[in-house]
């Protein structure tokens, strides 16, 4: 399956109703554009994380009309088999990337709670939870962590982080590091939280990461708006 025919297939589906309805998904729009991308990187003998199938998993997963937390992360994990198309979220064997584990050391701070066994992310999704990547692929491989980053990615997510702040009524917007604070200006903060910190990589996670409590402190604003909380 090509890029291009996984966007027609998610497009294809129930899931994408609210979705579709952005101009990037347009014919001949940036999704297309980014995916014709691609492609021709997996034609010129590249391999590209994660599979085509899951390239959409993050919208698919979390409905325009269901979204009430927005995590943003940069790419997908390059090492092929790892990534699944949600943001921060990991299949691979152990150990867990280091972010990943740091994420799960905070939320046990804050949440007073075990770390999970897996990396898999999926449950988050599910309960409205949107993990989404600035760029929805990678090319695989150890040093190759933002190749896609210019392949015109960024307006479709854009895009998809503008139309939650329109569309939705109450949502917390989590930005970890500084790509993902740069969409900031996205969000209208008179109707979402937006909660930023450092970045939970093992760079950076001690300069603000740790003690932040994101999740205890989404929670708390989604209750005060009757929101249900999200399970962590």
């Amino acid at each position: 399956m090509s890029c291009g025919a996984a966007l027609a297939a998610f497009f294809a589906s129930d899931e994408a109703r609210g979705w579709r309805q952005l101009p990037v998904f347009e014919t001949g729009a940036q999704a297309e554009r980014a995916c014709a991308a691609v492609d021709a990187e997996r034609e010129a003998g590249h391999v590209v994380a994660p599979a085509p199938e899951r390239i959409f998993a993050a919208l698919a997963l979390t409905p325009l009309e269901t979204v009430r937390v927005v995590i943003l992360g940069q790419d997908p994990y390059p090492t092929p088999g790892h990534a699944n198309g949600l943001a921060f979220s990991y299949v691979g064997p152990p150990p867990l990337p280091r972010s990943l584990v740091n994420i799960y050391r905070e939320r046990g701070d804050d949440l007073d709670l075990p770390a999970p066994a897996d990396g898999d992310l999926t449950r988050w999704a599910q309960q409205g939870v949107l993990l989404l990547n600035t760029a929805l692929t990678v090319r695989a491989g150890a040093s190759k962590a933002g190749s896609h980053l210019l392949l015109g990615w960024g307006a479709v997510t854009d895009a998809i982080t503008a139309a939650v702040s329109r569309e939705r009524p109450h949502v917390v917007f989590i930005l970890w590091g500084n790509p993902a604070q740069a969409r900031r200006p996205l969000i209208d903060e008179s109707r979402h939280l937006a909660l930023a910190s450092a970045h939970p990589s093992p760079l950076s996670a001690r300069r603000g990461f740790f003690g932040s409590k994101p999740f205890s402190r989404a929670n708390a604003w989604l209750a005060a708006k009757g929101e249900a909380p999200i399970n962590w």
